[in-house]
């Protein structure tokens, strides 16, 4: 149950995080949809490794706006490098 919690948060932090972060993306919607996932993930797990968050515990979500923010600044800058 915690993975499908943390994917509806990272959903819906995927869509803020590109509300945030205007731009054009080249996987559109649903590539900053799965970054928002993939930021509530790292978001989750890094907070854990942290002591942020106890066992069983997702991270927040502001925390996955966050992570979601993160992962999408690093994918725009890693696509920048590639072309």
């Amino acid at each position: 149950m915690e993975i499908i919690g943390t994917i509806i948060v990272g959903l819906i932090a995927g869509i803020i995080a590109k509300l945030l972060m205007p731009g054009k993306d080249p996987g559109g919607c649903i590539i900053t949809i799965l970054l928002g996932i993939a930021g509530a993930f790292v978001a989750t797990y890094l907070g854990k490794f942290l002591g942020i968050y106890e066992p069983g515990e997702t991270a927040g979500f502001f925390g996955a706006i966050i992570g979601a923010v993160i992962i999408l600044w690093l994918y725009r800058i890693f696509l920048k490098k590639k072309e």
